[in-house]
């Protein structure tokens, strides 16, 4: 038994939910998963795993052991990215994790030129919109949008992450731009669907904050849906510039209350990149967080007036 291969397969198989979408990640039959776990099981004599044809749940000895291998196939990546990354260009396999809008509009269309300029890298990139635990899925960037919560993580800022309030010009037209905070409360505010059921807009000018109790007749669980909803005439709408500059520049879009800012904290506007400690120095992870700094510029791209 390969004892290396096996761990992989018993982490996968664990951090993908089964045994056939660890398989197809990793572009392996399932059966050879099933053998590779079968034969670490035999060897530990230790049943790791309840299998059904639903579901896979870790036994209390396959979640004490899991913790042990994860932490020996980190190590033995590290101790890979050591000697690797000593001379030549960066490479080898780097995971991201990107918030699902932002990856598409921003992260994704600039991969190609990344993998371009170091044809020895592979990247593996999920999309997720949930805070993934670097550890538990073996993450080595992670890039988030706004406030950051304190933890050990290592934080490098990307670009600002600007938010304001706007609306189509028709919707304007018809019914009038608000003049101040208290104005939304009488507009139609399409919502974005937080866990929390936040339904306020906080804004704030020289050194005073108003938090606005706002509604309206669309809420979503994706920011693009509620874009295109403004852009057609539906309401207001409170986004980052990432997402609708383009709009802004074109016309499909107009700000309002421009006086007010939407992200008072200067620690609530970046764009972040964050990894563990054990990836500080990786050449990997540099080159990578350079290339998309580099990219995104500073301003950044999609917001020429970040700065101001």
């Amino acid at each position: 038994m390969d004892k290396f291969t096996a761990l992989n397969a018993f982490v996968a198989v664990v951090e993908h939910g089964g045994f056939a979408p660890a398989a197809r990640r990793m572009g392996l039959a399932p059966s050879s998963l099933t053998r590779q776990i079968n034969t670490l099981e035999e060897a530990l004599c230790t049943l790791l795993m309840n299998r059904s044809t639903r579901s896979v749940t870790l036994t209390d000895a396959g979640a004490r052991y899991l913790e042990d291998a994860r932490r020996i196939l980190d190590d033995m990546e590290n101790a890979d990215r050591a000697i690797s990354e000593k001379g030549g260009p960066p490479s080898g396999l780097l995971r991201i994790s990107v918030p699902v809008a932002f990856g598409r509009v921003h992260v994704g269309p600039a991969l190609p030129l990344f993998l371009r300029r170091f044809p020895e890298m592979r990247l593996d990139v999920s999309l997720s919109d949930t805070v993934v635990n670097l550890v538990e899925e073996r993450i080595d960037i992670a890039v988030r949008l706004g406030a950051l919560t304190s933890s050990s993580l290592i934080a490098r800022k990307l670009a600002p992450h600007r938010r304001l309030i706007c609306a189509s010009p028709d919707y304007v037209a018809e019914h009038g731009a608000p003049e101040s905070p208290g104005d939304l409360s009488r507009h139609n505010c399409l919502l974005f669907d937080y866990l929390t059921g936040d339904t306020t807009w906080t804004l704030a000018k020289d050194g005073a904050r108003e938090r606005i109790s706002v509604s309206g007749n669309l809420r979503a669980s994706g920011s693009e849906l509620l874009r295109e909803a403004a852009i057609g005439g539906a309401g207001l709408i409170m986004m980052p510039t990432w997402l609708v500059g383009p709009d802004l520049s074109e016309g499909r879009l107009v700000p309002v209350l421009e006086e007010w800012s939407v992200s008072p904290g200067p620690e609530e506007g970046a764009v972040w990149a964050l990894y563990l400690s054990s990836r500080r120095g990786s050449r990997r992870v540099s080159c990578f967080l350079d290339f998309l700094a580099e990219h995104f510029g500073s301003p950044p791209y999609w917001d020429p007036t970040a700065g101001r």
